[in-house]
C-alpha cells in the first residue's frame, strides 16, 4: 500500500531505497563512557529497512551532554562503537545519518560524567524540568554564557564530530536546531541576550547555526549535511512570539549552502512557510500516519517523511506499511529505560 512511500529518494549524496525516514529518538541505552552499546547496534540493525535512519541525538563534545546515557561521538571508543552500528545498518543495505545534539542549558549536572560546564548563549536557565539519572524531572543548572571565542570553539567541536561520524562509517550528519538545544538557544531572542556578533539582530542570532553548517559542509561535503528545525515549538522553554521572523532568515541563509535536506517537525502548519523560504529537499514529521504521509508526498510538499514512535515498537515498520499489517503498540514504560525490554525485544510481523 501507499506505493509513493516506497519509491527511491535522493537527498544530496544520500540514496534512499524508500521515502520513509526513522526520526531521531532519545532512548538512553549508551554504555559506560557514552559509548554505543551492543544493544544499540542491534536496535539500529533491526530498523535498517527505513530509507534513512537518523540516530538519536549524539553529543559532539562532553560539554554537550544534558541527558542520562546518551551517546557521544567525541572519543575514540565512541567512534568505534558507532562503527559497529553503521556496519550493521549497511549490512542490511540501509543508510544512517547522525543527529548532532549539544544540549547547552538543557542539562541536569547529575547526568554528566565529567566536570564540564553547562553553557549557553546567555546565563539564563531553561525553565522547564529535565529528567535526571532516575528519570524524575528536576530543575536544570544555571548555564555560563559562552565567550565569543568559546562559541567559535564549539563550532569546531561540531566539525570534528562530523568528521568522527564519517570515520565511523556514518553516511552524514544532521544538526539539531530544534527542541531548545544549543543552536535553538542562539536563535531564540528570549534565550539569547548577547551583545556580540552572535546576539541581538536576527542576522547575528542565525550566525552560530550558519557557521556550523558551513564548516561541517566544508569538512564532509554539504550534500551529507542536514538540519532539523521546529518553528513555533515551545519545548524546553523555547517560547517565541514570532518564530517566522527568526526561521525565515535562517532557512534562506542555509538554502545557499547546498545542504542535503531540512528536517521539519511541523508544529502549527509550518510546511508551507518552509517551502517559501527553502528550495532544497524537505523531510517532514509530526504525528504522521501512512495515509497523511502519502498525501504529502503525492502533493509534492516534501521529499520524504519521518516517523518516530512507530519505529520503536515496529522494527519492520516499512514492511508493515507496505503490506497493510497492523502496527504494534509502544511499551511507554520502557522508552527511556529497560535495556533490551521495550528496545530490541519487539517481534517482527509474519508477512
Amino acid at each position: 500500500m501507499y506505493d509513493i512511500l516506497h519509491q527511491p529518494v535522493q537527498l544530496g549524496a544520500l540514496s534512499l531505497s524508500n521515502a520513509i525516514v526513522m526520526a531521531p529518538m532519545t532512548r538512553d541505552r549508551a554504555g559506560p563512557g557514552d559509548v554505543p552499546s551492543d544493544l544499540m547496534v542491534e536496535y539500529y540493525r533491526q530498523r535498517a529497512s527505513a530509507g534513512l535512519i537518523i540516530t538519536e541525538g549524539t553529543q559532539p563534545s562532553a560539554a554537550g551532554k544534558g541527558y542520562w546515557r546518551t551517546p557521544g561521538i567525541w572519543s575514540a571508543a565512541q567512534v568505534s562503537g558507532w562503527r559497529k552500528v553503521a556496519d550493521a545498518v549497511h549490512h542490511r543495505d540501509g543508510k544512517i545519518v547522525m543527529q548532532l545534539m549539544h544540549c547547552g542549558r538543557v542539562c541536569v549536572i547529575a547526568n554528566k560524567q565529567d566536570s564540564s560546564d553547562v553553557v549557553a548563549p546567555s546565563a539564563i536557565p531553561c525553565a522547564d524540568l529535565v529528567p535526571g539519572p532516575d528519570g524524575v524531572p528536576v530543575a536544570t543548572a544555571i548555564p555560563r554564557a559562552l565567550t565569543s571565542q568559546e562559541v567559535r570553539g564549539v563550532v569546531e567541536e561540531y566539525v570534528q564530530a562530523a568528521r568522527n561520524a564519517r570515520e565511523a562509517g556514518i553516511d552524514g550528519v544532521e544538526l539539531h536546531c530544534a527542541s531548545g538545544y544549543l543552536p535553538n538557544q542562539f536563535l531564540n531572542p528570549h534565550s539569547n541576550q548577547r551583545s556580540d556578533d552572535y546576539g541581538g539582530s536576527v542576522e547575528n542570532r542565525i550566525r552560530f547555526i550558519i557557521e556550523i553548517l558551513s564548516a561541517m559542509s566544508a569538512a564532509i561535503g554539504a550534500d551529507r549535511v542536514g538540519f532539523r528545525i521546529s518553528p513555533g515549538n515551545p519545548y524546553n522553554d523555547m517560547m517565541d512570539d514570532d518564530p517566522k521572523a527568526s526561521f525565515g532568515p535562517l532557512l534562506r541563509a542555509a538554502d545557499t549552502l547546498g545542504l542535503a535536506y531540512v528536517h521539519l517537525v511541523d508544529v502549527g502548519d509550518m510546511l508551507g512557510f518552509v517551502r517559501e523560504n527553502w528550495t532544497g529537499a524537505i523531510i517532514t514529521n509530526n504525528n504522521l500516519k501512512a495515509d497523511s504521509a502519502a498525501s504529502i508526498l503525492t502533493a509534492g510538499l516534501a521529499h520524504a517523511v519521518s516517523f518516530g514512535r512507530p519505529f520503536i515498537s515496529n522494527p519492520d515498520f516499512v514492511e508493515r506499511i507496505k503490506h497493510a499489517v497492523e502496527l504494534a503498540r509502544v511499551d511507554r514504560e520502557h522508552i527511556y529505560m529497560g535495556e533490551a525490554v521495550g528496545y530490541t525485544d519487539y517481534p517482527e510481523a509474519i508477512i
